[in-house]
């Protein structure tokens, strides 16, 4: 077959494909441009799901008769002043939206500048371009877009049902206004409900924005990041690591004002949260990074939704860099869901539930020998010595509270004064206005932790000789895993070697790790180096192996500790970072306020 050069509406069709791949593309492409024209106010407004109609109107700068004739045609733009495709300071610069969405539906575009005295107007029917005439408009542009793609019916055929359409559409609108807050936007129409995002300024406007836009939850429970490094200024709200969701898609990127999806950012990401977060946890955030245009290549995308760095790998360091850094700024806080889901698993029942008392236990008075059972820490016994792990140079290591006075003024503390242990696990602390139950295994198991990675951050984990060398057998291939590992796991303060054919004799021990069970915390290494496989995995996991030790020092549950050991280990809480939550991504603590207390007993 012969090469033969294809008629115009067929190439505008083609390139309508690559940029108009729904309704919601078409939205995103008319709000960029309306964005670009410096509008304040932008309203939507939609039908069918924007199938049927899409009109968008603004209070930009609008067109003059000239530019409105020459915006419907193929590579024509306002938005690259010198030709140079390396400075890209718009939002759109490519100059096919207009053509390409006029090739695949029934355009109307209605414009009028500040300085004219009259408005004009031009339709584009199926790539079919009209002739521009007077039109009565107020400054700015209006646009619709009406039966899209209705000479297109197999790209028709593959749009989904109206409700779909429209929340993608929605889904456009959102991600724009998070970004513009400056803005007035109006989503509207029959297929949908309406939604109004009054513009906001001032030192907080991202904040209020984001609020309006994915709601005063995610305020609440998230930190600001701002930093800057490696050129790369990263700011926006990261919530707390007890703040989650069961999938990225509350997860929100923008690069120089564009929101994107890019592979880059996102592993940098869920690097930044690997030690707070389940596995299957996302966090919730909304991060805005600005970098030199000739840094970013936004041309590799026809609807632009990725971008292409310069240098990816300060891009992920910049972005790890100011996340940490907030979260440690965030110190022991935990998300407010938290105490919401505590407060809700309280039930207040009626004269029935009376003699059960709340969530099914039952309300006998208890005997004076199961009082002294349940609170066995009020006259500790010989068994009940120190633990390891809180010997560490700190004051809240020596806390000694004093029966009144002491107990008093730690009560003003952020995580209060300890009152009691119950179930041999779980900490119930006093402070001024509420009640916290903490669990003490996975609050020490953080606190442990930080203190490997602060230790492993100087060079090397200290360690403690063992008299007599603790001797495991092992399966060879386990044997051989552990031998490979020797030189990282040495760094850790976990010295091993060879003994005899079948077994490994562990001569030193991290000394943050106390009187550990040797055997275990071996067997639990073995399994993880089974896992990870090979030395270079295991090179690059350090902080999980930091993780599966960490756990192996921590006090242990049914542990029972004295009043100046439970209070020691709050205060230190306080003065760590990330404490609200262990390495797993459970929350660490619950903090009931005396409101809440008091609604639950319907005192409010």
């Amino acid at each position: 077959m012969p090469i033969r050069r294809l008629p115009d509406d067929l190439i505008n069709r083609i390139a309508a494909g690559e940029v108009v791949e729904r309704p919601a593309s078409v939205v995103k492409e008319l709000m960029e441009n309306a964005l670009d024209a410096g509008a304040t106010r932008i309203a939507i407004t939609t039908a069918g799901g924007g199938r049927d109609l899409i009109r968008i109107v603004d209070n930009g700068s609008g067109m003059d008769e000239t530019d409105l004739r020459l915006s419907v045609e193929r590579h024509a733009t306002s938005k690259l002043g010198h030709d140079d495709l390396d400075d890209i300071r718009s939002l759109g610069f490519r100059g096919e939206a207009l053509a390409s969405i006029g090739a695949v539906s029934r355009l109307r575009i209605a414009s009028r500048t500040e300085v004219a005295e009259g408005g004009a107007e031009i339709q584009v029917e199926h790539g079919r371009i009209g002739a521009v005439i007077p039109a009565g408009v107020n400054r700015g542009t209006a646009i619709s877009v009406e039966s899209l793609f209705e000479n297109v019916p197999a790209r028709l055929k593959f749009l989904k049902g109206d409700r779909a359409e429209a929340s993608a559409v929605t889904d456009v609108v959102r991600r724009l206004a998070m970004a513009n807050p400056s803005v007035h936007i109006q989503l509207e129409g029959s297929d949908r409900q309406n939604l109004v995002w009054p513009s906001v300024g001032g030192a907080g406007a991202l904040r209020e924005r984001l609020g309006q836009v994915m709601g005063a939850d995610f305020v609440a429970n998230a930190i600001e990041v701002a930093d800057t490094r490696h050129g790369v200024v990263v700011r926006g709200l990261a919530g707390l690591p007890t703040f989650t969701r069961a999938n990225s898609l509350h997860q929100y990127f923008y690069v120089n004002g564009r929101s994107v999806r890019d592979k880059v950012v996102i592993g940098a990401v869920r690097a930044a949260y690997a030690d707070f977060t389940f596995r299957d946890r996302f966090p919730v955030l909304a991060l805005f990074l600005a970098v030199e245009p000739e840094d970013v290549d936004v041309n590799v995308h026809p609807a632009k939704a990725e971008v292409r760095f310069r240098d990816p790998g300060g891009v992920r360091s910049a972005v790890i860099n100011a996340i940490g850094k907030a979260l440690a700024e965030a110190g022991y806080r935990a998300s407010s869901h938290v105490a919401e889901d505590a407060a809700s698993a309280f039930r207040v029942g009626g004269a029935a539930d009376a003699v059960s008392g709340f969530g099914g236990f039952r309300a006998e008075r208890p005997s004076r020998a199961n009082l002294d059972a349940e609170y066995r820490y009020a006259q500790p016994t010989a068994a009940q010595t120190r633990f390891s792990g809180f010997a560490e140079p700190s004051a809240a290591a020596s806390y000694q509270p004093e029966p009144e006075t002491a107990a008093a003024d730690a009560e003003s503390f952020p995580l209060g004064a300890a009152r009691a242990q119950v179930f041999a696990n779980y900490i119930v602390a006093q402070s001024d206005d509420a009640l916290i139950l903490i669990d003490q295994h996975a609050a020490h198991e953080r606190l442990v932790y930080e203190r490997f990675k602060a230790a492993l951050n100087e060079g090397r984990v200290a360690s403690q000789a063992h008299l007599i060398p603790v001797v495991i057998e092992l399966p060879e291939e386990d044997i051989g895993r552990l031998l490979d590992a020797a030189d990282s796991l040495e760094t850790l303060g976990l010295v091993i070697e060879r003994f005899g054919d079948r077994a490994i004799a562990v001569r030193e021990t991290p000394a943050l790790l106390g009187r550990a069970d040797v055997h275990k915390l071996v067997e639990d290494l073995v399994d993880g180096l089974a896992e990870w496989d090979t030395i270079d995995s295991v090179a690059k996991r350090l902080d999980a192996i930091i993780g599966r030790m960490a756990c192996h020092g921590s006090v242990r549950s049914g542990r029972q500790l004295r009043p100046d050991e439970m209070n020691a280990l709050l205060r230190q809480m306080e003065e760590t970072p990330h404490s609200g939550q262990c390495i797993h991504g459970r929350p660490t603590y619950i903090e009931l306020k005396k409101s809440d207390l008091e609604r639950l007993f319907g005192r409010d």
